[in-house]
């Protein structure tokens, strides 16, 4: 092993370890909050595509949880920006954690894929690009990658909250 090796290994270790700092301290946030709300959930952590990954899980069918989501996962949205910031507080540093509750982002993340599929190819069909609704930061990151899949490029325009993502032709 030569020592730029060593050095790019330990770095890797190093991130591990960051990414799963921040997610048993998410953790912790988001297990004092399920029982100030009076929820049952099961708290699952893991380290997806470079970014710690929290998800509540309930056995009971997770209706209860449905609350923490909201509508269009409004609540998400705002657990996730609270825990985050639970997490800076902690470590001092940014976090880019993803929270799922109930399965709702997992879900989502098939949908949106799939939309970002559909859009790629009316795009090659067309050749012309496709402007899609506004969409938040979560789902414009699942259709890029849906498009980017598909072999074309995308691009987001437009001011939050109506940020939207273009579909380009080749």
């Amino acid at each position: 092993m030569t020592e730029g090796t060593t050095t790019s290994a330990a770095a890797e270790g190093d991130t591990l370890n960051h990414l799963e700092q921040e997610g048993e301290i998410a953790a912790d946030y988001l297990e004092g909050l399920l029982d100030i709300a009076d929820l049952d959930g099961d708290i699952d952590m893991d380290v997806e595509a470079d970014r710690a990954a929290v998800s509540i899980i309930s056995d009971a069918g997770g209706r209860d949880l449905n609350k923490l989501v909201g509508r269009d996962g409004e609540v998400l949205e705002a657990l996730q920006e609270l825990t985050r910031l639970a997490v800076h507080r902690e470590t001092g540093d940014r976090s880019r954690l993803m929270l799922d509750i109930a399965g709702y982002r997992a879900k989502k993340r098939e949908e949106l894929t799939e939309l970002g599929a559909k859009a790629a190819a009316e795009v090659k069909s067309s050749g012309e690009p496709l402007k899609m609704d506004p969409m938040t930061p979560f789902e414009r990151k699942v259709v890029h990658d849906a498009v980017k899949a598909a072999g074309l490029r995308s691009e987001s325009e437009g001011e939050e909250p109506q940020r939207f993502v273009v579909v380009l032709p080749a």
